[in-house]
């Protein structure tokens, strides 16, 4: 069923970001990298960028089409890029927000999601915010994803919907069942909406002309969270209770164990050759499945938590930390 919003156009809230830039970061991929070595591990060369205010917390990562990567800041009044070498910290004025997904668009501006404030915002490559607030009297948002046509389409759990912006108009797809609890979104080459639903442990799909169907994932009580869709059309997407990384194609369901003990699987993004990379929270690592096995990449330091994954057209490959850095491994360490 398509529940649509009143017609009346939320109106949006435009303001500046007040913009710090840290001094020294021109010379980050000099001094920041470093070479590291682990056992039964081949050597990898990452490069990372500590926070400019010791208390922030990087969290959701997105890539954009100008090189420019996006990141949130977990309960802070900003937004961080980085870009060209450089870390900047986008100030805004509000109190400190609780984002929870972020995605790019076409013209390397960046949307994203802060339940708190009850809305959903744009940051334009300049720092220019504009906010659209929600029309619904709590909001628990999840994640955020940009269509090639500009609509900015998130799960809105508190909602039971998945909802699109376009046009200044908010359009709610209700999932009748109340244990939807839908998470993570991704856009596929056809035009169509994939949703992990939580509490459901299924995947939904929404068609073009607004049409619903949910799919059952084989391991019970998985917990899918993050999903992305490959070039080729195959739906990938995390099982953090199952400990899985899971890929749905021609109506088939496979499924990759990531080990033994629990990896706290958090982060998924697949890489312009097809490799799936994913974060492992409570090893430290990321980890890159292609064909059909898992590698593990340790990163450098021993607290280590990495959160949230992207990969750039480079092939370089980004994540956030949250003990307060945001990483990269290079595209030829990535690869090979």
């Amino acid at each position: 069923m398509t529940n649509i919003a009143s017609p009346s156009t939320p109106a949006p809230r435009r303001r500046r970001a007040g913009l710090l830039i840290g001094l020294g970061i021109l010379v980050a991929l000099a001094a920041a990298a470093a070479i590291w070595q682990r056992s039964g591990q081949p050597k990898v060369a990452f490069v990372e960028y500590p926070m400019l205010e010791p208390r922030d917390v990087p969290t959701a990562i997105a890539a954009a089409p100008d090189g420019s990567i996006w990141f949130t800041i977990d309960f802070a009044n900003a937004i961080g890029r980085v870009r060209d070498g450089n870390l900047e910290r986008f100030v805004e004025d509000k109190t400190n927000g609780e984002p929870v997904g972020i995605a790019t668009a076409a013209d390397s501006s960046a949307w994203y999601t802060d339940a708190p404030a009850g809305q959903i915002t744009r940051i334009s490559p300049a720092g220019e915010l504009t906010s659209v607030a929600l029309d619904t009297p709590m909001t628990r948002i999840g994640q955020i994803a940009v269509a090639a046509d500009g609509s900015v389409w998130f799960t809105e759990a508190s909602a039971y919907s998945v909802t699109r912006l376009k046009d200044g108009k908010l359009e709610r797809h209700v999932i009748e069942s109340i244990r939807g609890a839908p998470q993570g979104i991704a856009l596929a080459p056809d035009g169509a909406v994939w949703v992990t639903l939580q509490a459901a442990n299924q995947l939904l799909r929404i068609a073009t002309d607004g049409g619903m169907q949910t799919v059952d994932i084989p391991t019970r009580g998985s917990s899918p969270g993050d999903v992305a869709v490959a070039a080729d059309g195959a739906i990938w997407f995390l099982e953090f209770r199952g400990n899985k990384i899971g890929r749905f194609a021609d109506g088939r369901f496979e499924e990759f164990p990531a080990g033994e003990e629990n990896a706290g699987l958090t982060g998924l993004a697949v890489a312009p050759d097809g490799a799936v990379w994913v974060g492992m929270l409570r090893r430290g690592s990321l980890a890159r499945l292609k064909g059909g096995k898992l590698q593990e990449f340790r990163l450098p330091r021993q607290d280590a938590r990495p959160y949230s994954v992207a990969v750039d057209r480079e092939g370089n490959v980004w994540y956030t930390d949250i003990r307060g850095f945001v990483g990269m491994l290079p595209a030829r360490e990535a690869t090979r």
